[in-house]
């Protein structure tokens, strides 16, 4: 199994903060303080909306049914809100969130709740439509990622060099471990085989099972780790880092290791059926990459594809 990358044509005018796949259509957010549209090839489909303040984060609305896709996706904001986007670019809402920067918004997996973490340290429990439900947690570091557990009773997010894991249970007891040896940037939790993925400036990326048990670590590699993502499936998940971007299975060893000219990759989505993702650069750029030789099968049968 291989991951064959290949850049848009399409470039922002700055730093890409985030992406987000809808169908076969891709939304992109940058300090330009636009949002695009872009198709699978890299070719601009379009400006969907013009933004008061710098986006940090995008996230869709889950959509469990393939043939109705999302039409919502919400989006964090440099000055403390988060706001709530169609598809055709018009604006919902807009909340009042954090007293600083929203750095990353997500919505639960059944789409009925958004959790939003801040540089005020301070994560937050929304309603679908934007009601405060919670406060879930403060701490005394910026929260750069969250990320919600499978059944959406749980939230990981990053806490300076630890992650911490909060129930929604006002009583329930939190776990927090010590996870790299530098700030934790990025952390994803599957949806399907239960298992976190951390990247850190350690250099390092990990994957964790939902105790905080180490199933593996990284050697240290050339640069910080700022991206880090699932597949829906759980079978891979990929890493990115100033300019490279690696495809890994689910135990953490590599298939892959790509060279993007990018600049530090900010943002990595997969496409709804595993085959294609794409990654957010520092220097404005979207790249692509492809799943190529995949293999399946079963008892008797090897298929690659």
């Amino acid at each position: 199994m291989r991951l064959q990358v290949a850049p848009g044509s399409f470039k922002h005018a700055q730093y890409v903060t985030g992406c987000g796949w809808v169908g076969n259509e891709l939304y992109t957010c940058s300090d330009d303080k636009t949002v695009h549209k872009v198709s699978p090839d890299g070719e601009d489909e379009g400006k969907v909306v013009d933004l008061d303040s710098c986006p940090t984060d995008l996230h869709w609305f889950p959509s469990g049914n393939k043939r109705q896709q999302s039409d919502q996706f919400a989006m964090a904001c440099s000055d403390g809100t988060f706001l709530l986007v169609l598809r055709n670019g018009r604006i919902e809402k807009k909340v009042d969130a954090h007293k600083g920067a929203v750095i990353s918004v997500r919505w639960s997996n059944e789409g009925t709740a958004i959790g939003t973490a801040g540089e005020d340290g301070v994560v937050k429990i929304w309603s679908r439509s934007g009601m405060l439900r919670s406060t879930l947690a403060t701490v005394d570091s910026s929260v750069y990622s969250l990320s919600w557990s499978p059944d959406s009773n749980q939230i990981g997010f990053t806490c300076g060099k630890d992650i911490i894991i909060k129930p929604l249970q006002p009583q329930a007891k939190q776990l927090q471990w010590r996870a790299h040896e530098g700030t934790v940037l990025k952390v994803d939790w599957n949806a399907v085989n239960g298992l976190i993925v951390s990247g850190g400036e350690d250099r390092k990326y990990k994957v964790w099972d939902s105790f905080g048990r180490m199933l593996f670590q990284s050697k240290p590699l050339e640069f910080a780790v700022t991206a880090a993502a699932w597949s829906p499936n759980g079978e891979l998940f990929a890493v990115g880092m100033y300019d490279s971007l690696r495809l890994c299975d689910r135990t953490g060893w590599t298939y892959s290791r790509e060279h993007v000219t990018t600049g530090s990759v900010s943002a990595i989505s997969w496409s709804s059926d595993c085959t294609q993702l794409a990654g957010a650069g520092a220097n404005g750029s979207v790249v692509f990459g492809q799943v190529l030789d995949r293999r399946g099968g079963g008892e008797n049968i090897s298929v690659m594809l």
